[in-house]
């Protein structure tokens, strides 16, 4: 009931920076492509939080998960470094009542049931996209590709997931031409939701064999289930990994798959510091996620920096069309976590 409490009061915070005009109490919520908020980075580090339920708790509206695919034991392992086992704060919890006391170390599966239980405290929750790092990529021949993801995140999660059909909303033929419409709901629309996006793990790139990365095999997903008229069982956006300015998507992938790229993902500080020209994702209402907000000029601290530095980094990448930043600041307080402002 306390943490219940405790979020309640930081939203209010974060409605707060959305401010109604006077005279205009009725005017309709912000769309999800309108905003820029806060996410963190790694989010199911135990050093973070002590459990993935807390992180929910913590007010940030995009929380970050490393996937390995373990193709030994069959299982979607939570890890930083281990490709052969857990090592998270997701806990065999099933039921909110089972949440904060259970054994941690859990697998994919079990960090979606935390989300599940913690869904039922908090139905009317803000959208919280959940970022998936496949950190070796997909094992589609071992049984672990993407359509196994999506299954796995349907099992789990069921109506509560925000999915690539509800943006195509069955008027549009791919995703690109859903977000150049503005065909985002509003954050009010989306509250209970959770979305997910897909990026290219560290280990996946530096693998001399692999030239089929996550985003481009999601990539052809998407655009194969679209074919075939089942579009509706993706559950994932897959984002475009790396800032560069202009279209990154032109030199990367084949045409095929190109509009179905709507999230991207890149440094912050190449974004910022370099001059980039941003407002090519803003003016098509591209969700992009600024990392490493921190380093932006002048940096401050990625763990501890002060509440007005966060607010200041937030109104700055903000106006440099960010969607998200993110970086280690768990250990500030919901209400500065919860922060959503208006997207230039």
């Amino acid at each position: 009931m306390i943490r219940g409490l405790r979020r309640l009061a930081a939203l209010a915070g974060a409605a707060a920076l959305l401010a109604v005009a006077p005279g205009n109490a009725h005017a309709a919520s912000p769309k999800f492509s309108e905003t820029t908020a806060i996410g963190t980075h790694n989010a199911y580090e135990k050093a973070k939080y002590t459990y993935f339920a807390q992180a929910l708790d913590s007010g940030a509206s995009l929380l970050e998960l490393d996937v390995y695919v373990d193709s030994i034991s069959h299982r979607w392992r939570v890890s930083h470094s281990n490709p052969l086992g857990n090592d998270n704060n997701c806990e065999a919890a099933k039921t909110p009542g089972e949440l904060y006391s259970k054994s941690r170390n859990q697998d994919l599966g079990g960090c979606l049931d935390n989300m599940a239980a913690w869904n039922q405290l908090h139905p009317d929750h803000p959208p919280i996209l959940v970022k998936v790092e496949m950190k070796v990529g997909f094992n589609d021949k071992g049984g672990l590709g993407p359509d196994e993801f999506d299954t796995l995140v349907a099992q789990k999660l069921g109506g509560s997931v925000y999915k690539p059909a509800d943006l195509l909303g069955g008027t549009y033929s791919t995703l690109d031409a859903a977000a150049k419409a503005n065909a985002w709901p509003d954050r009010d629309s989306l509250k209970g939701k959770f979305l997910f996006d897909l990026i290219p793990g560290t280990v996946e790139q530096s693998n001399p064999f692999d030239s089929y990365w996550t985003d481009e095999e999601y990539g052809d997903h998407l655009r194969d289930l679209y074919a075939a008229g089942r579009i509706s069982s993706a559950q994932a956006f897959p984002a475009v990994l790396g800032a560069e300015n202009g279209d990154p998507r032109t030199g990367r992938y084949d045409a095929s798959i190109r509009p179905w790229f709507v999230f991207f993902d890149g440094d912050a500080a190449s974004y910022a510091n370099n001059g980039y020209d941003t407002s090519f994702y803003s003016a098509n209402h591209y969700i992009l996620i600024a990392t490493d907000a921190h380093n932006v000029s002048p940096a401050i601290s990625s763990t501890s920096p002060t509440d007005a530095e966060v607010a200041a980094r937030l109104a700055l990448l903000a106006r440099n069309h960010a969607s998200l930043i993110t970086s280690d600041w768990s250990a500030k307080p919901a209400s500065v976590l919860s922060s959503v402002t208006t997207r230039s």
